[in-house]
């Protein structure tokens, strides 16, 4: 893993992650502990394709716990307060005009771990969100993309 740096998030995704890693280091253990005990009830183990799924998964959850105490660790929960509309940060919905599509979407501009593209919250670290980071309203911001240059004017900043 890369250097441990800070991880932004709003109130909302840290409280998100804090709830996971409760379930994982409870429900989610509980479930695995119980599928090895079955399936050392079951004999030889050099052949039991059972045990073998389950102490992978029990791999699985606990690199998983250590990630998630690692994001907890380095989070900085972002204080909405703080949060205003005169330039584009983080926790901010963008409503922008693609240019080339003629169309307007609305961003939500949130940390790496929150990032949801069904609901377009994108990461303040993807292209999009670094060329939108510290933009005003009115201004054209330009973001490279695989296809080329893509332009979008920013309508509106919203927290």
């Amino acid at each position: 893993m890369e250097e441990n740096k800070e991880i932004l998030v709003t109130q909302e995704g840290y409280d998100n992650l804090e709830k996971e890693l409760e379930f994982l280091k409870t429900e989610k253990r509980t479930e695995i502990t119980e599928r090895i005990r079955v399936a050392l009830g079951f004999g030889d183990l050099s052949e039991n394709s059972e045990y073998d799924e389950a102490k992978s998964a029990q791999a699985a959850n606990e690199t998983k716990i250590a990630e998630l105490e690692n994001k907890i660790r380095y989070a900085r929960v972002i204080d909405e307060s703080e949060i205003d509309t005169k330039t584009v940060q983080i926790g901010n919905i963008v409503t922008v005009h693609d240019e080339e599509f003629n169309e307007d979407i609305d961003y939500t501009i949130v940390g790496s771990t929150e990032v949801d593209l069904a609901s377009n919250k994108i990461s303040n670290e993807s292209p999009m969100g670094v060329a939108l980071l510290g933009a005003k309203k009115g201004q054209t911001v330009e973001v490279e993309a695989p296809a080329g240059v893509m332009k979008y004017k920013i309508l509106s900043i919203k927290k």
